[in-house]
């Protein structure tokens, strides 16, 4: 192995440590905001709110846009992103509502 192979090896090690905690901290993360959300969808159920709530939905697809946007992330993946959460999100509270 030569030495810039050799460095390079080293350096793809680094990175992938910190994916690997970068994906750690993601799924804690979600866990968290699981944690609140299953709250939410409790709370709705127990006062027959809707299990979606379109306008904070916008609200939030536009935030995260933004926050994308700063992050220098494709807006169009965080916005799939949120969709796909936002879904998940929805389906539990209507199982609090069952």
């Amino acid at each position: 192995m030569t030495d810039t192979t050799q460095k390079a090896a080293e350096i793809l090690v680094e990175h992938r440590e910190s994916i690997d905690r970068l994906d750690a901290i993601l799924i804690y993360s979600l866990g968290e905001r699981f944690k609140h959300t299953q709250a939410v969808g409790k709370l709705k159920a127990e006062h027959d709110l809707p299990p979606s709530d379109p306008a904070r939905e916008a609200q939030q697809i536009k935030r995260l846009e933004d926050l994308a946007k700063r992050a220098n992330l494709d807006p169009k993946f965080a916005t799939k992103f949120l969709n796909f959460v936002i879904s998940e999100v929805i389906q539990h509270h209507k199982k609090h509502q069952e």
